[in-house]
């Protein structure tokens, strides 16, 4: 290898650094549990080779069809406002190829990631694999239907944009149980308005919701309002 070669390769260990402290911590990310996750984690590894030079961008990276990679800041917020506690039971809805599992599996002891695509659950369990990670599965299925078997959930997290939250997810929080996720409004024509994230809680058996923070995240396939969910 050339010198011009080696000086050309990306130093993905900088990008990551530069992704922690200028994308994360600097937009009000403090658990340093997350900032060690994602700080040790190689981003790279979770998104096609010919994207692994802007892996550590801060914008949505497209890993399949219509699907995606969120965004750094807004997962490390989200995850922040989840709280996860290393007893939770987590459920990780779309992780596509696995790394908001892996993050997750920093956090808790028992994580389950729903994903409906069988080509993206079989990366994601192939990464965990790679990574020696044990406390978390890949299942594979609808990911509006959540993982019912293996809940209720303390933490469930949607990796995505939706026009509304289906009941089978937020009927999966267990009781004190938060649901994290960016929901989307579209005006007519199918015109995107603001995103705005959002933490559901079930208190007392009822959910409720309130505003964290705007995101405009990309849409995942199968939350449109079309489908007529009511919550």
């Amino acid at each position: 290898m050339t010198a011009a070669t080696q000086s050309s390769a990306p130093d993905f260990d900088k990008a990551r650094f530069n992704m922690v402290e200028s994308q994360i911590r600097a937009n009000k990310v403090r658990d340093p549990r997350l900032l060690d996750a994602f700080g040790g984690l190689p981003r790279e590894m979770f998104v096609p080779q010919a994207l692994a030079g802007i892996a550590y961008i801060d914008e949505d990276i497209e890993v399949a069809r219509g699907r995606y990679l969120l965004e750094p800041m807004v997962l490390a917020r989200l995850l922040q406002e989840a709280d996860v506690k290393p007893g939770d039971r987590v459920l990780d809805v779309a992780p596509a190829t696995g790394y908001s599992t892996v993050i997750l599996s920093a956090l808790a002891q028992n994580i389950t990631a729903i994903e409906s695509d069988p080509a993206l659950a079989q990366q994601a369990s192939e990464n965990l694999k790679r990574l020696d990670v044990t406390n978390a599965r890949v299942e594979q299925g609808p990911l509006t239907d959540g993982c019912k078997p293996r809940g209720p959930y303390d933490v469930i997290l949607v990796n995505g944009g939706v026009e509304v939250v289906p009941p089978a997810l937020t009927a999966q929080l267990a009781e004190g149980g938060r649901l994290l996720v960016v929901v989307r409004e579209f005006g007519p024509a199918r015109v995107a308005h603001k995103g705005e994230a959002r933490l559901y809680e079930k208190i007392r058996g009822a959910v409720s919701h309130r505003a964290l923070f705007d995101a405009n995240v990309k849409l995942l396939p199968g939350f449109e309002a079309r489908l007529s969910f009511a919550f």
